[in-house]
């Protein structure tokens, strides 16, 4: 009897354990109306939809169930959801709203984009000034830098795929379509050839890269802005890698005569065919030609991890044990990349991050700080007091603040403070909420004297609110 190819679905007969995002959801039709076609790929149609309590217009990726053969196409589609709520809050990259899903299709519903993509207005304009090209350029690769310092790898960064938020000519770019994205570790390398040929690096050719592949599809797209036509030209995809494979690039023919050596020096460090010595997104950022009216940055490019833990750090406790009491009830695919993140760090795998590994963990990602700055932060987010962050911990201090600021995640952790329900927290529940943080000795008054506005002696919901949306930060 032959057996059944490991790599096909297999199905249990249980509907939960069947399904795609393995959790029942509303029927989209009842949420949404959709509306006309905006895109095609190769698992899905994009469309137009408007939210029928709102009047809002968002896109949803419809995914046909049908063309998820093996488990692979159905981990893909899951992988694709947890990174972009992993990357939610990042003011260039398509947020999610939710996902859906019924007998024929998955449905992502997000931020609509209508400037149409970044594509068709470098062909509009063939090549942009050099001022334009090196603002377009200074976003793309902050993305790139946003999620590799958040242990994502895109794998297929195109024109086609960043969108404008809007028609105007100075509209925001959105990175968009993170089917092939995937989770690295330090020093892991991939094997699987993904991306398009025009944009894909010499090392993905070869089966054996990590997330420097990103810096030289970012390196073909600025070569683009700047002359209008690829750097790797041929007639079939083919032809194309032999010319990668080659490494050859013209810098000789027309517009490259007038082309400034400051922009010609990044582009040929992007499309350095040694992915060892190639630039980094955070080395790009901190380029001349890259930076604001040409001067480089003083600071370097903190990862937005270290930029959530310092915001962690500036929080009042009754925040923390908030945000905590949130975090503990994120869904699974909104947190499996800062789980990700958080055993990319729990060198030991005991559960907890010491200081030693988080000190690892953030030279890894490229920090600069002192060994006393990360001492402090490791204080900030060790809320028990025990010397360690454990999970709960990290996942509390590292989500984004779009997460935590959202409406029913606001009202469910007041909720679970207000144990009487009374729509007030009392001292009563504070002192019973540090014992169930192990807290140890907190001075209540000093809790809510930061948060109690009228000085009533109790914190009402909108009190809560307040405190919870002050010093945002935007990563």
């Amino acid at each position: 009897m032959a057996q059944p190819n490991p790599a096909m679905r297999e199905m249990t007969g249980d509907p939960i354990k069947d399904s795609v995002l393995q959790r029942t959801t509303e029927q989209i039709g009842k949420l949404y109306k959709m509306g006309h076609k905006l895109g095609q790929g190769q698992f899905g149609t994009t469309y137009f939809c408007q939210e029928k309590a709102t009047g809002k217009a968002f896109a949803c990726k419809t995914i046909s169930k049908r063309k998820l053969v093996v488990q692979d196409d159905v981990e893909d589609v899951r992988r694709e959801i947890q990174i972009m709520h992993h990357l939610s809050g990042h003011p260039n990259v398509v947020q999610i709203r939710d996902a859906y899903e019924d007998d024929a299709n998955v449905y992502l519903v997000m931020e609509l984009c209508a400037g149409g993509e970044l594509f068709d207005r470098i062909v509009k304009k063939g090549n942009y000034s050099e001022a334009a090209a090196s603002a377009l350029c200074r976003t793309i690769v902050g993305v790139i830098a946003a999620c590799h310092s958040l242990n994502v790898m895109h794998r297929d960064l195109k024109p086609e795929n960043f969108l404008l938020a809007n028609k105007s000519e100075d509209a925001p770019l959105k990175t968009t379509d993170f089917g092939l994205s995937v989770f690295f570790k330090p020093d892991e390398k991939f094997t699987n050839l993904v991306g398009s040929p025009y944009y894909i690096a010499p090392e993905v050719l070869n089966r054996n890269y990590g997330p420097e592949a990103d810096i030289w599809s970012a390196g073909v797209i600025l070569y683009i802005l700047l002359s209008g036509v690829p750097p790797f030209w041929g007639e079939t995809d083919q032809a194309i890698f032999n010319k990668i494979t080659r490494g050859r690039v013209d810098y000789s023919s027309y517009p490259w005569p007038g082309i400034s050596a400051s922009a010609k020096d990044l582009v040929k460090r992007m499309l350095d065919m040694n992915p060892k010595t190639r630039i980094t997104a955070k080395e790009v950022l901190l380029h001349p030609w890259i930076a604001v009216d040409g001067v480089a940055p003083t600071e370097p490019f903190d990862p937005a991890v270290q930029t959530r833990l310092k915001q962690f750090s500036a929080m009042n406790k009754l925040k923390k044990m908030a945000l905590r009491v949130i975090a503990d009830n994120l869904s699974e695919e909104e947190i499996a990349g800062l789980r990700e993140m958080f055993k990319a760090m729990d060198v030991d795998k005991s559960g907890n991050i010491t200081y030693e590994e988080l000190r690892g963990g953030l030279k890894r990602v490229g920090s600069k700080l002192t060994e006393r700055e990360i001492q402090d932060l490791m204080d900030a987010a060790d809320v028990d007091k025990d010397g360690t962050i454990d999970y709960g911990e990290f996942i509390a201090a590292t989500m984004s603040v779009q997460k935590a600021e959202k409406e029913e995640n606001l009202f469910a952790a007041f909720s679970y403070f207000d144990k009487d329900k009374s729509g007030y927290i009392t001292v009563d529940e504070l002192q019973q909420a540090c014992i169930d943080h192990n807290l140890g000795e907190v001075r209540i008054e000093d809790l809510l004297k930061d948060v109690d506005q009228n000085n009533d002696g109790r914190i009402d919901y909108n009190e809560f609110v307040k405190m919870m949306r002050q010093n945002r930060i935007t990563v």
